[in-house]
């Protein structure tokens, strides 16, 4: 009996010294934001002279154009920031301090420079070693930064989850870029080199649309949204003013930094996107977005991007198609996808591949799902770590590298959805998220094309008897494996034991 009193009250003791530590050393500051208004559109500038004639011919509708092509999806990041004249709302998750998160931090402050008022709100579990760059960032007259469910304790992180777990394990998923109210970048994409095939790391196979017209104020008032919510703080009152950096970021003078830079110059697209001269397309576009009140976990789930989405799935009639690099369906998921193909409906998910995920428990939570849809008429397919897809201009999957990060699923051949959302628990339930919903067969079918190659650049998985069969073409002929292809046995057996714990809500 002493020996678990003593046990009692040694844990109390730890509990309260936790809660202690969190009170005086971990507490959140005092702040009210103050009120806030969106981005208003400003046509009056050389980059609305060159959309407003568009936005007009087509009133009510959304122009819409695919950045499937990483070095085009940082180009027209740049050109924007580059062309804008009033103000730059910008949200990300991550933002790398590398050749290219570097580039657009030297962007902004020349925007700065120019007079356009710029908002930057990061979400802060990636801001590991950035305080000195965004105290830069920060101190010029005409940027302000926030962070979104900020760490109090910028050196040891890990102390952070330690007392305050719940609400740090709660992140910012968004992703847009708006310039001067009139147009917008949304999408799967980050800041950073393998989202943009720089250097000559894994790249990211994702997608992002830039888009004009209708949609853009919805997507201004969401960032203002966010941008004072009660999850964003001033960096200010987050990071010691010591922190400041005496200088800008610079950009990286290697071989292959020189190289991709050279690229970039050459290219004609960026001409062609910041005059308006692509192919825009003008469709219907709604805006999916969380309430940034989940950041704390008090949004009510029916504001959630995932009550808006489940119905519009369950109501394929035709196909279905899922592309999700997490994709870990849940119990719940599971059953939706296996009543649409009983329907009779075409139901194709393309995730990555064990050795292509940079995921590896998420992998974990998603193989016990295979075997049940693939018995009930789902087509699965992984992505092959060494894909290289580059002959469709327009492919999902262009990409020099070996690793999915788009995010899309399309209805019926005549709905399309890009943006931040992963089908799997930690998107529908923890993360805030955000998208654009299309109401397009052009854009579609884009989709749809891309994986009628699938088997190229991924596995498709079949059901042999009770095992699993991974098939693919190789060099003109098909193959199979009877293994997670690539993968050591140690390898496999770690990923099974990691599918025995009971961590799928924190995937």
């Amino acid at each position: 009996m002493t020996l678990l009193l003593r046990s009692i009250t040694l844990f109390a003791l730890v509990i309260t010294g936790l809660l202690l530590v969190r009170f005086f050393f971990f507490s959140l500051p005092s702040y009210t934001p103050p009120v806030s208004l969106p981005a208003q559109a400003h046509y009056n500038t050389p980059l609305g002279q060159h959309l407003q004639p568009l936005a007009v011919k087509h009133l009510g509708k959304t122009g819409v154009y695919a950045l499937a092509d990483g070095q085009e999806a940082l180009l027209a990041r740049l050109a924007l920031v580059d062309a804008a004249t009033t103000s730059i709302d910008i949200q990300y998750y991550i933002w790398h301090e590398d050749l290219t998160g570097s580039l657009m931090f030297q962007r902004l402050l020349q925007a700065a420079d120019r007079g356009v008022k710029v908002r930057l709100l990061l979400d802060d579990n990636n801001t590991t070693g950035k305080d000195a760059i965004l105290s830069t960032l920060d101190a010029h007259p005409n940027i302000e930064v926030r962070l979104f469910n900020p760490f109090l304790q910028r050196t040891f992180r890990a102390l952070g989850f330690l007392t305050d777990f719940f609400r740090l394990n709660r992140r910012m998923h968004n992703k847009s870029l708006t310039v001067d109210g009139i147009i917008s970048i949304v999408g799967g994409r980050n800041i950073g080199d393998e989202y943009f095939d720089a250097g000559s790391g894994v790249a990211f196979a994702d997608l992002d649309v830039a888009v004009v017209g209708n949609v853009v104020p919805t997507i201004s008032t969401d960032f203002n949204r966010y941008w004072r919510s009660r999850s964003a703080y001033p960096l200010s009152l987050i990071v010691p003013p010591a922190a400041v950096a005496k200088t800008p970021p610079l950009e990286q003078n290697d071989a292959t930094a020189k190289a991709y830079l050279a690229a970039l110059a050459a290219s004609p697209f960026t001409e062609r996107f910041i005059t308006a001269q692509v192919n825009w397309q003008w469709v219907n576009a709604y805006l999916l977005s969380d309430d940034p009140s989940k950041g704390l976990g008090r949004a009510p789930a029916e504001t959630s991007v995932m009550a808006s989405i489940s119905p519009m799935m369950e109501a394929t009639q035709q196909q279905l198609t899922i592309v999700s690099p997490y994709f870990v369906p849940t119990q719940q998921g599971k059953k939706l996808l296996q009543r649409v193909a009983s329907k009779g409906a075409n139901v194709a998910v393309l995730t990555n591949s064990f050795m292509a995920t940079d995921v590896a428990p998420v992998h974990a939570g998603y193989i016990k799902y295979r075997k049940p849809l693939l018995r009930e008429g789902v087509a699965l397919y992984e992505l092959k770590p060494s894909a290289t897809v580059s002959e469709q201009r327009e492919s999902v999957l262009k990409s020099s590298g070996a690793s999915l990060h788009a995010k899309t699923f399309t209805i019926d051949n005549h709905w399309m959805f890009v943006g931040s959302f992963n089908m799997d628990p930690r998107s529908a339930r923890l993360n805030t998220e955000m998208g654009l919903l299309f109401e397009s067969e052009a854009l579609a079918t884009m989709v749809n094309n891309s994986l009628l190659t699938v088997e190229r650049h991924a596995y498709a998985l079949t059901l042999q008897g009770k095992s699993l069969r991974w098939c693919t073409q190789e060099n003109g002929e098909r193959h199979c494996y009877d293994a997670e292809p690539g993968s050591k046995w140690w390898q496999s057996m770690g990923v099974r034991i990691l599918a025995w714990l009971p961590i799928e809500w924190l995937l």
